[in-house]
């Protein structure tokens, strides 16, 4: 006789208004204050911004002149994006030490797997303990949804906050999701909640009561995942992070090298091909590592932990320094590896600082040139070697 799987017990934490909350960490005066982190209120874009000044209907991506317009007295600072990073750190090794298993989904969102625990701990006091230890260790404030699954957690999450918890019990589901609004649904932007309410589907209990197949004429594959979605049905796992993670390239000459032009040149070449696989699967790196082999075989390596990046300049600056720390000059090089790990999935506020988001805007499309033409079409110009005259 088969034993039934145990009942999922599915965690969703978020950090509260994240990089706001670091900064009034650091400017505790500014609390209860519209606060901007991003532009200046003429250029630039908003990456954050606290409860008060959304009340004005400021929002992240907005450009920071239009959010001027709407809140005149709101107070705009550029943000440190280092110190959000520093954070990160510090709620993920909080839950690493606390939890089992759990998955970091963005820089200040994480999905813990509690599954069995409630054999041995009572998963809802767990749940709220957790909370509490991160909220008391950091001085951030975080909110959680706990049911049975990612889907239902991370909507009740957004249910709870600002500072709050929500559970939803095994069986609940559909009482707890059906009064919301179909724009409640994680991957409902703006275009299908329009389609829906063309539709005559306002809230997600109608969205239930809609027949499946209607759903896919109109939406194809995306429609019985919607009706899936509105009836609390998700099996999506929480899959374990590690720090071990990677993404690299490395290339070994056909004749060993200890020239610093050559070197540096294959350093770029390794480095751009890499953030090249970071972008195409949305990832930040929190820590690079650069390998060398000598002649002799001889291998070392050097590693430095980041602020959370996919930008070419910051990771080449990085993989620079420490090439430059780490290479005996003057001796012949076999090999050269550039690795980053410690991923974790992009998110939109982290591109919005200064010009990042034009230069996230560019790359994409250099990355959109390679992919339809091929990696070898474009070339930084220092990868390039020169013709001889």
């Amino acid at each position: 006789m088969a034993v039934p799987a145990p009942l999922r017990h599915i965690a969703h934490f978020d950090l509260d208004a994240f990089f706001v909350s670091v900064e009034l960490l650091r400017r505790p005066e500014l609390k209860g204050k519209p606060l901007i982190v991003g532009g200046d209120g003429q250029r630039g874009i908003v990456a954050a911004c606290s409860y008060e000044a959304r009340k004005f209907g400021i929002q992240s991506a907005m450009p920071s002149l239009t959010a001027k317009k709407l809140c005149p007295e709101a107070i705009f600072i550029s943000g440190s994006h280092g110190e959000y990073s520093k954070y990160s750190r510090i709620v993920t090794q909080i839950i690493a030490d606390t939890v089992p298993q759990y998955e970091k989904a963005s820089i200040d969102e994480f999905y813990i797997d509690l599954t069995g625990m409630d054999k041995f701990f009572g998963v809802s006091q767990y749940t709220r303990e957790l909370r509490e230890k991160v909220i008391r260790e950091t001085g951030l404030p975080i909110s959680y949804g706990l049911s049975g699954n990612k889907l239902v957690s991370k909507m009740a999450t957004n249910e709870a906050k600002p500072n709050g918890y929500l559970e939803v019990p095994h069986g609940r589901e559909t009482a707890f999701l059906w009064p919301l609004g179909v724009d409640k649904i994680p991957g409902v932007g703006a275009s299908t909640q329009q389609q829906l309410y063309g539709l005559g589907i306002r809230t997600i209990e109608q969205l239930a009561a809609t027949p499946v197949e209607q759903l896919e004429f109109h939406f194809g594959k995306w429609g019985k995942k919607l009706w899936e979605k509105a009836h609390g049905i998700s099996e999506s796992p929480v899959e374990p992070y590690s720090e071990q993670k990677s993404l690299s390239h490395e290339t070994t000459f056909s004749e060993d090298s200890n020239d610093p032009v050559f070197l540096h040149r294959q350093l770029v070449k390794l480095t751009e091909e890499s953030a090249y696989d970071l972008r195409q699967e949305e990832k930040l790196t929190g820590c690079v590592t650069v390998k060398i082999r000598y002649s002799d075989f001889t291998t070392v390596s050097r590693q430095e932990v980041v602020d959370y990046t996919a930008f070419d300049p910051v990771l080449l600056a990085r993989v620079q320094s420490n090439f430059d720390k780490l290479w005996k000059r003057g001796e012949k090089v076999r090999l050269l590896g550039v690795r980053f790990s410690h991923l974790i999935p992009m998110t939109l506020q982290m591109n919005l600082f200064d010009d990042s988001l034009e230069q996230l805007e560019l790359f994409k499309a250099v990355d959109a040139i390679k992919n339809k033409f091929g990696s070898a079409l474009v070339q930084k110009a220092t990868t390039v070697k020169k013709k001889e005259p």
